[in-house]
């Protein structure tokens, strides 16, 4: 009898919260209104599209109909692995994600720390507005100053290592393999430090300032401040960044490589998105680069969700 009353009152006090969350829902019509234009917009540049992906499992010849297509399974999946260019690009891809990925944490981390530290406030809005100024750049205006920076003809840098007697001749590096990953790599740094310092900032802003003066009493300096009290305070904002950042490893930068790419980097240069611009709008091969696509997504996809299951096992801040 008693368990019946328990399960009635659960059951009611189920459909109140149902019933109060549904009128909050309805007491923010506004804004349900304000965002109909975007879910618009995601449903069909996002989801719409994917019936594309039916092409990966298809000999597709654009001049048939749909009903028309010859379907042949995993045929296309399988000759991708054992295809030695998508092999390369899968590489150079992950290395370049990796190596831009790890650049830009530390510096961006190392950056917001520093700022933090400055007590002038002239000279920390000096740096940040200069610092994230580049993020507003396009990528094609960024691969057309880096093109120019490491010119061999009136690029500033050989000029400037030729005047201080480092080098002789000016080198080319944008014809050297041992060195493309890390102008992509550094060039991410530039480019998006000063936006991804904003976001260690703001929560270097939620640390209560009650810590640091018990750990200035307890006879901490700066750096074991910064140590013991700044770093364990945004350890769950750096762990979401890592997380969603662990859904991007695919997606290499497109275009520096699709830019500054010639014939004597093409074996670094070549990334998974240049091998389906190939492969889809060259050769007019559609279902291999659908399925290069398919794969590129798939991966991110596990990459995303395997990152959030570590951190929810670790006791840490999670997306979901």
């Amino acid at each position: 009898m008693n368990n019946k009353k328990e399960e009635v009152k659960v059951s009611e006090a189920r459909i109140v919260n149902h019933k109060s969350k549904w009128q909050i829902l309805m007491n923010q019509k506004a804004l349900i209104v304000m965002s109909v234009p975007f879910v618009l917009y995601v449903f069909l540049f996002r989801y719409v599209p994917l019936w594309g992906w039916t092409m990966a499992f298809q000999d597709y010849a654009p001049n048939k109909a749909f009903a028309d297509q010859i379907w042949v399974g995993f045929k296309w999946f399988t000759k991708l692995f054992h295809d030695s260019e998508f092999i390369l690009s899968l590489r150079n891809t992950i290395c370049m994600s990796l190596i831009s990925t790890a650049l830009g944490y530390v510096t961006a981390i190392v950056l917001a720390i520093l700022l933090n530290e400055v007590r002038s406030l002239g000279i920390k809005r000096f740096v940040q507005t200069v610092s994230y100024l580049p993020h507003f750049l396009s990528w094609v205006i960024v691969t057309g100053l880096v093109a120019n920076v490491l010119s061999t003809e009136d690029g500033i840098l050989n000029n400037m290592l030729m005047s201080l007697g480092f080098i002789d001749t000016p080198i080319l590096f944008l014809s050297k393999p041992n060195y493309f990953w890390s102008i992509i790599g550094w060039t991410y740094v530039w480019k998006e430090v000063g936006w991804n310092t904003i976001v260690y900032l703001g929560a270097m802003t939620a640390i209560d300032p009650c810590l640091y003066e018990a750990a200035e009493i307890d006879g901490c300096g700066r750096f074991r401040k910064i140590w013991h009290v700044t770093l364990p305070g945004i350890r769950s904002t750096i762990i979401i960044m890592m997380i969603m950042s662990a859904g991007h490893i695919l997606d290499a930068n497109f275009e520096m490589p699709f830019f500054l790419q010639n014939g004597m980097i093409q074996d670094v240069a070549s990334t998974i998105d240049l091998y389906v611009l190939k492969y889809g709008f060259k050769l007019f091969n559609f279902s291999l680069a659908t399925a290069a696509g398919i794969f590129k997504n798939a991966v991110n996809i596990v990459l995303l969700l395997g990152a959030n299951w570590l951190a929810k096992k670790a006791g840490e801040e999670r997306l979901i």
